[in-house]
């Protein structure tokens, strides 16, 4: 039996498992990336892991700014099927019509449930106990198109966006995997999402930022859970008569203890930072200072010379 001829729609990393898998089990066509752009310290033109990926298995790649640049060159390709993993561009329905079968997505959330760029960061944001992905039939609206599949997954505690993207990833092959299987045996399934569908868009810089004056230690705690892959969590510090940013890595809640929000309640060598939040407490355990390397919050608090009762975290700046 023939390979489905396919295009793949990808960007960043997280993808670059699911064009090599699409690469063995498929004929794939073409691979269609995001534009490439100013990366690392430098800010040099780069290409995205993508499409770095795709040249390396020598597969032709288009990079457009916007879709309709290369709606002629895609058209003039016989495709059976689209796959789209993290892409980060709207498919208008001109482009969906070109496959034969259509286009589908493997996307890091139980749909209808968080619908958008960020599903998993908003799964920890919003403290889910179970999560998983949903294959989809891409459609003109955000993320609304007929389900192929869904797995799920339970959430750890301890996991952060780190930990359950690196969990996630396999469980979306193994449904692509089933998915290819299903189709190429004649077996196209269209499911209709059910439920009071959720979003979760892309997270801002400014939404990044911890305010121990507004948010409860949950918030915050799940807040630094969800941004282990960026932009950071971070808050604004008062230290020696100036105001500085600090990213907080890691997170711990702590039994409630009255006082001032923002106020620092005790230093400890192997927990760190216990601070004050508008309702409950939290220990900071690991930061990383502006222009420095990631240390444990306990030698941030020592070197800097913060102890209990100091009001150094109740500053909110953007």
């Amino acid at each position: 039996m023939s390979k489905l001829k396919t295009i793949f729609f990808g960007t960043p990393e997280l993808s670059v498992p699911y064009l090599e898998f699409l690469h063995e089990l498929t004929d794939v066509q073409l691979v269609v990336t995001q534009a490439d752009k100013p990366r690392g310290r430098g800010m040099v033109i780069t290409p995205c892991p993508v499409k770095q990926r795709a040249l390396e298995l020598g597969l032709p790649v288009l990079s457009p700014e916007k879709m309709k640049d290369i709606l002629d060159d895609v058209q003039q390709i016989p495709f059976d099927l689209g796959v789209a993993v993290a892409f980060g561009k709207i498919f208008r329905p001109n482009f969906l019509a070109l496959p034969k079968l259509g286009i589908i997505n493997v996307h890091f959330s139980l749909l209808p449930l968080l619908r958008g760029a960020a599903p998993v960061q908003h799964s920890l944001f919003q403290n889910f106990q179970t999560t998983g992905v949903s294959v989809f039939w891409i459609e003109p609206g955000l993320d609304d198109g007929p389900l192929f599949l869904q797995k799920s997954i339970p959430v750890d505690p301890a996991d952060n966006a780190e930990t359950l993207f690196a969990k996630l990833v396999p469980l979306g092959l193994d449904a692509l995997r089933e998915t290819l299987q299903e189709i190429a045996a004649g077996h196209l399934v269209k499911t209709p999402q059910v439920g009071e569908p959720t979003l979760a868009p892309q997270i801002s810089k400014e939404e990044a930022v911890l305010n121990f004056q507004t948010m409860t230690a949950e918030q915050i705690h799940h807040k630094v859970r969800g941004l282990a892959c960026g932009p950071k969590a971070r808050t604004f510090i008062a230290l020696h008569g100036k105001t500085e940013p600090l990213q907080i890595l890691r997170t711990t809640l702590a039994q409630d203890t009255p006082a001032q929000p923002g106020v620092v309640l005790a230093v400890e060598s192997q927990r760190g930072i216990l601070v004050k939040c508008m309702q409950g407490s939290i220990w900071i355990n690991e930061v990383h200072p502006a222009g420095k390397k990631p240390m444990s919050a306990a030698a941030f608090a020592n070197g800097h010379g913060i102890k209990p009762a100091d009001g150094v975290f109740v500053l909110y700046g953007n």
